[in-house]
């Protein structure tokens, strides 16, 4: 069998599960997750590499009509993406209803061109029968060539999915090194984790305007240990208060959990110390938007 090698856009609207989904085929963490919408801002690389081939896949930001200029950056890397890959994966909540935002994404999909895979996900969450008129729908626009139901989170149709999206790329030499699995720099992947930690715990508008910046980030060799800091940037004083939390009991928390979680990912011992400031508009902020590590 002829080696083949490509990329797959993993797009949908926000909270579809895009990140998880992509998190589980390549088998490591390479994108952050939350519960809020919106978490993923930039387009990040994951690499399945298999006996038969190497698929790389671009988890993207969600499908959505912007309202700042930092969401129509983010809109702006999903259609980049989208419109410049083998093939596009659709993700759809299949908990969700469909609405006005799924007929918005299946119509920023028909942009790009084929082939297409629609994927029903959360489908553990969903009883068989609603999803067959759902599946029969998606089949009814004419844009997919294939039309699967997973779980991202228990696995549930998974394993078909890369042989699938294999038999739709092209014929080829591996992308990248074989024991590639992301692109995302150290730098970028920490204030990814840093935000994670802060989506975890914040509510209400809090999430959409919080952004990370790795201000210096140092090895000390002797001490086998690996100095991070960085800035959170909110839009507002009170919502700077909201992110420290009570004597500073919530930014400490976030602060421990992400250490962890560093550690984890990379291994070795992290120090990461942690600062708030309130930048009012920085979502608009062209400028400032290009220095943001998250």
């Amino acid at each position: 069998m002829s080696r083949r090698a490509g990329t797959v856009a993993v797009a949908g609207r926000p909270n579809a599960g895009k990140s998880t989904l992509v998190n589980a085929l390549v088998g490591t963490k390479v994108a952050i997750v939350s519960d809020k919408p919106q978490t993923t801002r930039r387009r990040v690389l994951g690499m399945l590499n298999r006996p038969d081939g190497q698929i790389v896949f671009v988890d993207t930001p969600g499908l959505h009509k912007p309202l700042h200029r930092l969401n129509r950056v983010m809109l702006d890397e999903a259609m980049e993406a989208i419109l410049d890959v083998d093939v596009v994966l659709l993700v759809i909540d299949a908990t969700e209803k469909e609405g006005a935002g799924d007929r918005h994404a299946l119509e920023l999909v028909a942009k790009a061109n084929p082939p297409r895979v629609a994927v029903l996900n959360k489908v553990d969450l969903v009883a068989k029968p609603k999803l067959l008129p759902r599946m029969a729908a998606l089949g009814a626009t004419g844009l997919f060539d294939e039309i699967v139901a997973v779980s991202a989170l228990t696995g549930d149709g998974l394993a078909e999915l890369p042989e699938m999206l294999l038999r739709l790329l092209p014929e080829g030499d591996d992308l990248y090194p074989s024991d590639t699995v992301t692109l995302s720099d150290e730098k970028t992947r920490v204030a990814e984790l840093i935000r994670e930690k802060f989506l975890e715990r914040t509510r209400e508008e809090i999430p959409y305007g919080l952004g990370v910046v790795v201000e210096e980030w140092t090895v000390d060799e002797e001490k086998g240990l690996t100095r991070v800091t960085a800035t959170l940037v909110v839009d507002k004083e009170s919502h700077k208060r909201i992110v420290i939390g009570l004597g500073g009991q919530l930014i400490r928390d976030a602060g421990t959990a992400a250490r962890l979680e560093i550690e984890k990912t990379f291994g070795g011992r992290f120090f990461v110390g942690l600062r708030v400031v309130a930048r009012p508009g920085w979502r608009e902020d062209s400028r400032f938007l290009g220095t943001l590590s998250s």
